[in-house]
């Protein structure tokens, strides 16, 4: 859940926020919302849980300003509307953690979580893919490279994955902001780089 606007996570406390595999779904309904915005009602029937532990886990990613509340889409102002912070994404690296016990250990429990639910949607995926048209499916890939790389040049692999998905993002937003809706869905695109022994 990177982008190219993302500030980086270097704080502890905030890293924890996303130790709850709950609070990792309500941040990407936040981020696939059609209206930039939803209420925890809307998103409680999309993670299928109570309004009141969605809002609990919606209030603790405020406090560390993942989100924010988005008044402008409020009608009545009884129900409080979420949006993604313009100022706060999500993204981390493990340096930031890795000089403290505590840092290891929680940044491998949130890694844990993200790889799990980005495996669940993978899987959901694959379960509904006869539904999609053809050539959604044509386009879909999964790939496993394995080149022998030096720890720098897969630093540089990373630096060159990251800026190109900038590049889709920024395209992404211009055609949303453009009202160019026809034929898009949100596409999730799943990158790993690691060192491995076979």
């Amino acid at each position: 859940m990177t982008d190219d606007r993302n500030q980086r996570i270097t704080d502890l406390d905030a890293l924890k926020v996303f130790t709850h595999p709950l609070r990792i779904k309500l941040y990407r309904a936040l981020v696939a919302a059609q209206s930039r915005a939803a209420t925890a009602s809307q998103l409680s029937d999309q993670v299928d849980e109570a309004v009141s532990l969605v809002s609990y886990h919606l209030r603790k990613m405020a406090a560390h300003g993942f989100i924010v509340e988005a008044p402008e889409k409020s009608t009545d102002g009884r129900e409080r509307w979420w949006k993604v912070s313009p100022e706060r994404g999500f993204t981390f690296h493990n340096a930031d953690f890795a000089d403290r016990p505590e840092g290891v250990a929680v940044l491998s429990q949130v890694t844990r979580q993200l790889l799990a639910t980005r495996g669940e949607r993978y899987e959901a995926y694959l379960d509904e893919q006869a539904a999609w048209p053809s050539e959604w499916t044509n386009a879909s890939f999964t790939s496993e490279y394995l080149p022998r790389l030096t720890a720098a040049e897969l630093q540089e692999l990373a630096d060159d994955m990251g800026a190109l998905m900038d590049r889709w993002n920024a395209r992404s937003r211009a055609a949303d902001e453009a009202g160019e809706d026809e034929g898009r869905e949100h596409v999730a695109v799943h990158l790993y780089g690691f060192p491995t022994r076979l």
